[in-house]
This record gives C-alpha cells, sequence and structure tokens, in this order.
C-alpha cells in the first residue's frame, strides 16, 4: 500500500487488512500470529511480523475487543499517585498483568468516594477484564456498580471475613496495636497518636493504638491529634511541635505514616529534643529514607509491592476461570525496631 493511499483514509491508521496485504497473508494469520498463536506457519509468521514493522502497525486495542468480546484492559483505582505507597503498588500490578496480555488503566480517587464513583461510572461500561480497587470504604452506589458489572474484582491492602470477596492485605488495626504495644514494651506510658490524611487505614490504626492503651489502662483521648490534611514531612514537623507543646508530658508518638514520622524526627533534632531518650517515635509502612534517619525510625513494614503483585495474580485467575472461588489472603507486616525507640 503507497503512502499516499494510507494518507487518503480518514483516520490515517494503518490496519490489520493493510498489514495482511502486504505479506500476502489473510487478515486471520495476521491476527492469530501478532495475537501469538504457535499454530501459525513459522515462514507466514515472519513475513506478517516483518509487514506490521515496516508499515510502523498498531494494534487497535478497541477493534480487538469488539471482535474478540474480550477487553484487555484492568481498571486500578488509587487513591493517590503521590503516595509511594501506591506507586509500588502500581508497579508490582504492572508488572504481573502486562506480560500477561492486560494493560492496567489507572483511576485516581483522591479519597474521595465521590470521585470514586464517577470514575466507576466512566469506565465499567467500557466493559474492562477486571478491576482491581483499595479497601472497602467507598459508596453503597459504588459497590452496586461494583458487584452489577459482573467485573471479576479484588480489593487491596485489607482483609475481610465476608463470603464471596477476593482482597489480598493485611489488618491495618493489628499493625497499629503491634507498634503500639511495642512502644508500651519499652516502657513508655504517654503515648500519643498523629494521624494525617484519615482514610480507613489510618483511622483502623488508630483504633489499634486506642485498643492496645484501653487493655493496658493507659488511652488518653487528649493525646490524638488528628489533621484531614495531606501526609506530608512538613505536616509531620508541625504535629510534633503542636504535640509537645500542648502535652509536654508525652514520652512516644506513633505517626500513622512515615512522613510525617520524619517530619517529627526532624523536628525534634531542630528543638533539641532528645529521641529516643526524651520521646520515642515509631513511623508506619517503612518507606524510603526512614532507615537514613537521624536517629533510623522504627516503622511497620508493610508489604504493598507483594499485595499489588498478589492481587493482581488472582485478579488473573478469576478473568481467565482458572480460579473458582475468590480467596482472602493475609500478607502480615513486620515491625522494624530501630534507634528512635
Amino acid at each position: 500500500m503507497t503512502a499516499n493511499r494510507r494518507q487518503r483514509r480518514s483516520s490515517g491508521r494503518i490496519t490489520l487488512n493493510d498489514v495482511a496485504g502486504a505479506a500476502g497473508v489473510s487478515p486471520i494469520t495476521v491476527s492469530r500470529t501478532l495475537r501469538g498463536e504457535r499454530s501459525v506457519d513459522p515462514v507466514l509468521a515472519q513475513r506478517v511480523r516483518e509487514a506490521a514493522e515496516r508499515l510502523g502497525y498498531v494494534p487497535d486495542p478497541a477493534a480487538r475487543a469488539l471482535a474478540s468480546q474480550r477487553s484487555t484492559q484492568v481498571l486500578v483505582l488509587v487513591p493517590l499517585l503521590s503516595n509511594a505507597l501506591f506507586v509500588d503498588l502500581l508497579e508490582a500490578v504492572h508488572r504481573t498483568l502486562f506480560p500477561e496480555g492486560f494493560q492496567p488503566l489507572i483511576g485516581v480517587t483522591h479519597y474521595d468516594s465521590a470521585e470514586e464513583e464517577l470514575l466507576l461510572r466512566t469506565y465499567l461500561p467500557h466493559r474492562p477484564a477486571g478491576l482491581l480497587v483499595t479497601g472497602f470504604d467507598r459508596s453503597e452506589a459504588a459497590r452496586q456498580l461494583i458487584v452489577r458489572s459482573g467485573v471479576p474484582c479484588v480489593h487491596l491492602m485489607e482483609t475481610s471475613t465476608a463470603p464471596g470477596v477476593a482482597c489480598v492485605g493485611f489488618s491495618q488495626q493489628a499493625a497499629g496495636a503491634t507498634i503500639t504495644r511495642h512502644l508500651l514494651e519499652r516502657g513508655r506510658r504517654r503515648i500519643a497518636f498523629c494521624g494525617a490524611q484519615l482514610d480507613p487505614r489510618v483511622l483502623q490504626r488508630a483504633e489499634g493504638y486506642r485498643s492496645t492503651l484501653r487493655e493496658a489502662g493507659l488511652y488518653d483521648p487528649r493525646l490524638e491529634m488528628l489533621s484531614p490534611e495531606r501526609s506530608s514531612i512538613a505536616l509531620g514537623a508541625r504535629l510534633f511541635e503542636d504535640m509537645v507543646q500542648r502535652m509536654p508530658d508525652i514520652d512516644a508518638i506513633f505517626f500513622c505514616n512515615d512522613d510525617i514520622a520524619q517530619g517529627g524526627l526532624l523536628a525534634a533534632n531542630r528543638l533539641q529534643i532528645a529521641v529516643p531518650g526524651r520521646i520515642a517515635i515509631a513511623g508506619f509502612n517503612d518507606l524510603a529514607g526512614s532507615a537514613q534517619m537521624v536517629p533510623p525510625l522504627t516503622t511497620i513494614r508493610t508489604p504493598r509491592g507483594e499485595v499489588g503483585q498478589a492481587g493482581a495474580t488472582m485478579l488473573l485467575g478469576l478473568m481467565r476461570g482458572t480460579l473458582e472461588q475468590p480467596q482472602c489472603i493475609d500478607l502480615d507486616y513486620e515491625l522494624i525496631v530501630r534507634e528512635s525507640t
């Protein structure tokens, strides 16, 4: 096919028929070759690949999905892309799905249930092959959209005992209790909690903190400082300063995330408050830089990469029908004890 003929096409796009004509084969042979089917004669397959490369052919995923009645897109809904936690998760999802012929389509909810519902209403009519969502906290309308779509769905970062629910994660509440228990075992008795963002997982960690201190008879609601602001180092520094000014008798702070814990450590150094001598500091998620802080930060290491990989693998099974029943996988967490406590 000449360049002039291609330019006369309304779209200018090289089609599967163009490749078939250039290779001297049928369109179905081109389709089977480019799908990687081994039943195609090797000589013909080589001609098809050479023609496709020469013409610059790029498959049309919409046309392929229409022809096969199967999409290769997987909708992945995460709260933020600025949080390293979800970047690690998305990397693992991509590494698992892409080699299997599926393309992640990322939607960002910004911790807003209405925005998540809008994303579902926008993308579910396109019939994605599967759906990965973060946690279980969403509007009833969003839940019904997922159920009625019939699209296989796996929930990430949390676990559930509900029947028929596919999920991969760990207990946020148990992890919050573990870090609080560690501080108690270090002899701390006035343990504060600083939370940011206040998404469901942060609130679950806070509940783990509360329940542990209640059991010890040491819970004091005045030692909680909760901010709806997005988690950041700058916010952590401000929360630390406000907490020590308001409650000068505290001897430990559990920060809901490592970035605000890092900010707290920097503020302590600036204010010449000894850590852990005067105040012990602990974080959550074991983000980059926590091991390099002065002193290195005690934290909970969360398996976000493993969650992404296991969740995507489970979804592959559901999409292909090789996994008959949804599963719940608890990947647990790890207490990382460093010098800050």
